[in-house]
C-alpha cells in the first residue's frame, strides 16, 4: 500500500475528506486507508459510511484496525492517544 493511497483524517468538514477518497476511487485506485486520531476517529467513521451509502455502494470496508499510539508533549510528557485504520476495497 503506498503512501498516496492514505486521506489522513483532521479538523476540515467531513466532505472534504469524502471528495478525496471518491477522487482517489474514480482515480483507478482501488485501495483506500483512512487514517485517524483521537477526536477524529468518529469524522473518519463518518467519512467511510457516507462514501459507502451516498457515492460509491459497491465499496466495502476491507479492515479495520484500532491501536493506543504514545504522542511525547512539548513537556516531556507521555500521552496515549486512540488511532483507526480503515481500509475501503472497490472489486
Amino acid at each position: 500500500m503506498s503512501e498516496e493511497n492514505v486521506v489522513y483524517i483532521g479538523n476540515k468538514p467531513v466532505m472534504n475528506y469524502v471528495l478525496a477518497v471518491v477522487t482517489q476511487m474514480n482515480g483507478g485506485t482501488s485501495e483506500v486507508i483512512l487514517k485517524a486520531r483521537g477526536r477524529a476517529i468518529s469524522r473518519a467513521v463518518d467519512v467511510a459510511e457516507i462514501v459507502r451509502n451516498r457515492f460509491i455502494p459497491d465499496i466495502q470496508i476491507e479492515n479495520i484496525d484500532i491501536c493506543t499510539e504514545e504522542i511525547i508533549g512539548n513537556e516531556g510528557t507521555a500521552t496515549n492517544v486512540s488511532a483507526i485504520e480503515i481500509q475501503l476495497r472497490k472489486d
